[in-house]
């Protein structure tokens, strides 16, 4: 089955991907944050980060669901609007959550953007890809889009945006090999596996049979570099500088 996507996909396997950026674990650099972007896109690396939807259907760069692991805050970040999230600090650093136009503005095109659209059982999810979707048609550099989320998939494939999408997955057994291919045959362009979980059949069908790339997370050690570079197309890391 071929990808909707009919454009190069050249550009999610040029570069290492950083991880949330290029943070040094949450010590000084903060995983999503603006330094974060900025030091990756300085350093020439492509760039993933995670966006959810704010309170007011804006679309904010965060990985988890609630505030509370990296900020002084607590509950849900769908409960708050992008003007409030924009005065949260990251890690009591001079850092606040960024919205995605934030993010697009600083990168310009510069680097690759793999952004993972994140659901939200409290967010109205039919707002989810009308928010995004124009940001991401007004972008001019390469951008592609992936989810675990499989609805989220189905709608993005829908609307047939101008970017890849991609299917981010994990696991070892048979049943989750055969619903990931099921997903992917509906367009997708790429998938983002576990690095633990390779190599496997379906990865090998993506790559022998489907010729569509896959990039793995996270790498995080010269081991996992190793299994990347033997079965799949480009990492995403963090904790380590990889070469070109």
């Amino acid at each position: 089955m071929s990808a909707a996507f009919k454009g190069s996909l050249d550009f999610l396997t040029r570069r290492p991907i950083a991880h949330r950026g290029l943070h040094d674990g949450n010590q000084t650099v903060w995983e999503n944050t603006m330094s974060a972007f900025r030091a990756a896109r300085d350093a020439g690396f492509g760039i993933e980060c995670d966006v959810h939807l704010s309170a007011d259907d804006v679309p904010v760069v965060f990985h988890d669901s609630t505030l509370d692991r990296v900020t002084n805050e607590t509950g849900r970040l769908c409960d708050r609007t992008a003007g409030e999230l924009a005065k949260i600090a990251v890690g009591g650093t001079a850092d606040h959550i960024p919205s995605l136009t934030d993010l697009l503005d600083l990168v310009a095109g510069a680097v690759p953007l793999v952004i993972e659209m994140k659901s939200d059982s409290a967010t109205n999810d039919a707002h989810f890809l009308a928010t995004l979707l124009p940001l991401v048609a007004g972008y001019g550099g390469p951008l592609a889009l992936m989810s675990f989320d499989e609805g989220l998939i189905a709608q993005a494939l829908a609307a047939h945006p101008p970017c890849p999408i991609g299917l981010t997955a994990e696991g070892t057994a048979p049943a989750e090999f055969a619903r990931h291919r099921r997903v992917f045959e509906r367009g997708c362009s790429f998938v983002s596996y576990n690095v633990h979980h390779l190599p496997n059949p379906f990865i090998s069908w993506v790559r022998d049979d489907e010729k569509l790339p896959v990039i793995c997370w996270t790498v995080r050690t010269p081991q996992d570099v190793a299994v990347s570079n033997a079965h799949a197309d480009q990492m995403t890391f963090e904790g380590l500088r990889p070469g070109p």
